[in-house]
């Protein structure tokens, strides 16, 4: 069995509680997409990191563009 993490990350402007928000809606958006896709919902997961914990640590618009996403990560389930 395996479990699929979207996990949605945020850039770092704006307050934290605001990029956590931003970052569920991004999770969700892409949850669902997946379950259109023919997934079940109990092999789904969502975590916002916002701006908490950036895919990419730099501090310039390269790096910016690279947290306004969503990532899956697949993981078994125990």
């Amino acid at each position: 069995g395996w479990i699929l993490t979207v996990e949605d990350h945020c850039d770092e402007g704006g307050p934290a509680e605001y990029n956590l928000w931003l970052g569920d809606g991004g999770a969700q958006g892409a949850k669902n997409y997946v379950l259109r896709l023919g997934i079940t919902a109990d092999r789904l997961k969502t975590v916002s990191y916002g701006k908490e914990f950036p895919f990419n640590p730099g501090h310039d618009e390269a790096s910016w563009i690279q947290n306004r996403r969503a990532q899956f990560m697949v993981t078994t389930a125990k």
